[in-house]
């Protein structure tokens, strides 16, 4: 409404009232935010530059105050874009906190409804609680000590409270439970627990009483107990003295055993030396010995050399005579070996003139050899037969495996059919078992259940036909006659739970449908149901006959988005969708179609369908096959008969031909080995030995050997001459070395003796060295568990006051052992003892004392307490009171002159709870009314306003 305004206020601005429009919040807001008052305070905005005019950067505040001596003016200068304010006082730049400090000065308390009440926050004032309006009010309008009389009361009540616990409790818990009950109660539980905790402190005391006894009975108990310990304490330091003792014992033996050592050692001194000396003269004899033996040795290989070859000259005379003799023996095979070819000769020139002049033999073998061609002509023709018929029967028997695999697949495919059925149906299973056992008591044909029965030509249409068939038909054996199937009924008595249906006498597996398809096929028919899988026919004629397969037309999506159309015009009972099966009614009443519909089941039993036609196809092959390979083993076995013949045949051919040969070239040979024979022969004459001669030569070689023997025995005598000596100093040396021997064994055997002896002293020194070691090791270890016992630190003294009560204990372990089984069965017999006995009296006996005076002292300061509240409260009161009276003789005369009823009163629920005294305003606008204390849900806005 305005860029600059300028107001003067009256001495007791109360109310500012002016029509819409004309500013009225413009004034509240500038004495709010001009006294350091937060937005939050107006309700209007949460920004101080929101206050600022539209359109304007900046906005500016001045508030002259009233002060003596001399006035404030304060200043806020409010900036839109930053948000943000600057201060001063009297002109000069000045802080929020500065400001809010000048204004505390002078009591102004923007922020108390009471004392500043903006338009929009008269429904804050009403939701002020009682307690609220009270210190609201003090604050506003009452003297500086009236609010501060009220808070020492509410701190004093505080204070109160807790000496009041204090006293009778000194634990924090009861404290925070405390302040969570209300008056009445809180008063209650002071009073039980003042009871309580006079009746605790007399147990207290009877409990002390007792535990008296049982203090006394606790010291004595220490001192069997103290005495025990000083026993265990000197324990350990008698068994460290009897180590000790033991200890020099063994040092005393160890250095006696030492000096004897050292006694046998100086005694095997000049033993050794002697040794020494004998194994020396040794040493020189078997040097002696040992060259004396070479030189023999030497001499030895010598002679055996002359006597080897002696030996030599012998064999080489054997070895001409034996030469002679082979030269001899060469002879006399030789004149044999002319003797017997001359006779050979002779045998082969007979022969020859008795054998007749060769007839011509030519044309036979020729004819012979025509035959021949012929044979192998005839042989080479089967085995090209052979070899056809051997790699047809292997096309053949290619053919047949890939039809008993095939087979087996199919096979396979029928055994998963049966796993289902025997999974499913486990009685229909054993049936049916039987049923191929027993196939011989039945005089028609019998057929399997169904679902092994019907083979599905594809698989995405077994689905129709097993939501077309029920689940019991689908595993029913069927049956052409009735007594076969009472007889498959009884079942030699098996109680199986199976179902068998019997096909019609008359046929119906070739009926025809009520319309051919291809009427059907503008619908989406493509066919009926009975196309659609094979079955033998007893099961094919059932079908028909009982669920009419042969008249149910299977179609598609086509079919389910004109089946309005098709019911109405194909006049069909029962027919098939892609996924729905539709059944058609005539009603007997109406005469009206009616229609239901069911989604297809997946299928269960069909899914593994085997194909008939394929399988039977697959049977014939196979006969055929076997016929053939039949066929072919019969003609491969006439061939190879055939073969075997021609091969006989052929083999006494070539033996003929063979023959003839042979005839034509004996004469031929027969010359040819005489000439042969008669070359062996001059050869035989031209190789002749002169004996006389041969003889004469080996003589004359006999005796030059026989002369090199002379001259080698001649050297092998002056040989042995000179090794007889040798043999004589051998055995006087080895004379020698046994007297040195033998002395030395002597010496030795006495070093021995004595070594003995030493290794015992030694061994004996070593023990008691290892022993003086342990005792040393345990003493150590003895001293340091005394040590420990009597809690002695490793350079501390051994106390004066443990050797004091160590004289009055024993001095032997047996003792000590004696008397700590009795002082230990003395303290065994005070039970149900502890340290805890005497811990809780003197505890017990301090708890006492410390909660008297402590009783004593906080009753002092809650009867000053006390004092001091009742003080306050009286000052405080009476200027509540009065002001209080002011309020109401006021609020009631403005009331009554708008012919309402209005009145302010104090409110107090306990004397003594001074944080929950409060004004109630209450107000009656309408006479036929009660007073009622205002509150915000009660009244209407124009009342609370009002109020």
């Amino acid at each position: 409404t305005y860029n600059v305004c300028e107001v003067y206020p009256g001495p007791n601005l109360n109310v500012v009232l002016g029509a819409n429009g004309t500013g009225k919040s413009s004034i509240v807001c500038a004495i709010c935010l001009g006294l350091a008052g937060k937005p939050s305070f107006l309700g209007r905005a949460d920004k101080i530059g929101l206050f600022v005019k539209q359109g304007c950067m900046k906005g500016k505040v001045e508030i002259e105050l009233f002060k003596s001596p001399d006035n404030i003016i304060i200043t806020r200068e409010i900036y839109v874009v930053s948000n943000s304010s600057e201060w001063f006082i009297n002109g000069k730049p000045a802080i929020l906190k500065t400001v809010e400090e000048h204004i505390a000065a002078l009591n102004i308390q923007v922020d108390n409804l009471c004392q500043f009440l903006p338009q929009d926050k008269v429904g804050g004032f009403t939701k002020l609680s009682k307690t609220e309006l009270l210190e609201a009010t003090e604050k506003s309008i009452g003297s500086p000590e009236m609010y501060q009389f009220h808070c020492e009361l509410k701190n004093f009540r505080e204070k109160g409270r807790e000496l009041e616990v204090n006293i009778l409790f000194s634990e924090k818990y009861f404290y925070k439970c405390f302040h969570k009950v209300d008056t009445i109660k809180q008063e209650n539980m002071l009073q039980n627990l003042c009871r309580e905790k006079t009746t605790s402190l007399e147990k207290m005391k009877q409990r002390v009483e007792r535990y008296k006894q049982d203090v006394e009975r606790y010291h004595e108990y220490k001192r069997h107990v103290d005495l025990i310990e000083m026993l265990e304490r000197k324990r350990p330091w008698v068994e460290y003295e009897n180590v000790r003792e033991q200890h020099e014992e063994v040092k005393q033996s160890r250095n006696q055993a030492k000096k004897e050592l050292k006694r046998l050692k100086e005694m095997q001194v000049p033993q050794t030396k002697k040794i020494q000396e004998a194994e020396e003269n040794l040493k020189n004899l078997d040097m002696k010995t040992r060259d004396n033996t070479a030189e023999i040795r030497n001499i030895s290989q010598k002679c055996k050399e002359k006597q080897d070859a002696l030996e030599m000259k012998d064999k080489q005379i054997e070895e001409i005579n034996q030469a002679f003799r082979m030269k001899k023996d060469e002879e006399t095979n030789r004149q044999k070996k002319i003797h017997q070819t001359q006779k050979i000769i002779e045998e082969w020139k007979n022969e020859l003139d008795t054998m007749a002049v060769c007839e011509n033999l030519q044309p036979r073998i020729d004819a012979v050899n025509i035959e021949l061609k012929k044979l192998q002509e005839e042989r080479a023709n089967i085995d090209n037969d052979v070899s056809d018929l051997r790699a047809e029967k292997n096309n053949q028997e290619r053919e047949k495996k890939r039809i008993i695999d095939r087979l087996g697949l199919l096979n396979n495919i029928m055994h998963l059919k049966e796993e289902n059925l025997k999974v499913r149906f486990q009685d229909t299973h054993a049936a049916l078992m039987w049923l191929r056992k027993n196939k011989d008591k039945f005089k028609k044909k019998t057929c399997e259940p169904m679902m092994l029965e019907i083979n599905v030509k594809d698989s995405r249409h077994a689905k129709y036909v097993e939501n077309h068939i029920s689940s019991n038909d689908m595993r029913a054996f069927v049956f052409e006659s009735q007594e076969d199937m009472e007889t498959f009924l009884i079942r030699d008595h098996q109680k199986l739970r199976v179902n068998a249906v019997c096909a019609p006498a008359e046929s119906c597996a070739e009926k025809l449908p009520s319309k051919p398809i291809e009427e059907l096929h503008r619908y989406g028919f493509y066919s009926y149901l009975r196309e659609l899988f094979d079955a033998p026919h007893p099961v094919m004629s059932y079908l028909c006959f009982q669920y009419h397969v042969h008249d149910v037309p299977v179609g598609t999506e086509k079919t389910r988005d004109m089946i309005e159309r098709v019911i109405q015009e194909t006049n069909l009972r029962s027919m098939y969708t892609a996924e729905e099966r539709y059944s058609v009614k005539i009603s007997n009443y109406t005469k009206q179609k009616l229609t239901s519909n069911i989604c297809l089941k997946e299928a269960q039993f069909l899914t593994n369908s085997v194909d008939t036609d394929e399988r039977g196809q697959l049977e014939n092959q196979q006969q055929d096959i076997n016929s053939v390979l039949k066929s072919l083993d019969a003609r491969l076995t006439a061939l190879f008969e055939r073969q075997k013949y021609l091969e006989q045949k052929d083999n006494k051919l070539r033996q003929e031909k063979k023959e003839l040969l042979e005839r034509g070239n004996r004469r031929r040979q027969l010359e040819s080995k005489i000439a042969v024979k008669y070359d062996s022969l001059r050869q035989l004459e031209q190789d002749a030995i002169d004996l006389e001669k041969e003889f004469k030569l080996a003589n004359v070689k006999i005796k030059e050997i026989n002369k090199q023997k002379g001259e080698l025995v001649a050297e092998l005598v002056h040989l042995m001459e000179m090794i007889i000596p040798l043999h004589v100093v051998k055995v006087a040396l080895a004379l020698q070395m046994t007297r040195v021997t033998a002395e030395k064994n002597r010496l030795q055997s006495m070093y021995k003796e004595g070594s003995i002896q030493l290794r015992a002293v030694q061994q004996r020194f070593h023990e008691l060295d290892n022993r003086k070691q342990l005792l040393y090791e345990k003493c150590m270890e003895l001293m340091k568990q005394a040590r420990q016992v009597c809690r002695l630190g490793p350079d501390q003294d051994f106390p004066e006051e443990f050797q004091v009560a160590f004289q009055t204990l024993p001095n032997t372990l047996e003792e000590i052992d004696a008397f700590l089984n009795e002082e230990r069965t003395r303290a065994s017999c005070f039970t149900g003892l502890s340290a805890s006995v005497v811990e809780e009296y003197n505890k017990q006996t301090q708890e006492i004392q410390q909660l008297t005076e402590y009783l004593e002292e906080k009753k002092t300061e809650l009867n000053k307490y006390k004092q001091n509240i009742s003080q306050v409260k009286e000052k405080w009161l009476n200027l509540l009171k009065v002001m209080i009276e002011q309020i109401n003789g006021k609020f009631s005369k403005f009331f009554s002159s708008m012919q309402c009823v209005g009145e302010v009163d104090l409110h107090v629920e306990n004397e003594e709870e001074y944080e929950k005294y409060g004004i109630r305003i209450r107000v009656k606008f309408h006479s036929s009314t009660e007073l009622h204390e205002l509150t915000p849900y009660h009244h209407s806005g124009g009342e609370k306003t009002i109020s």
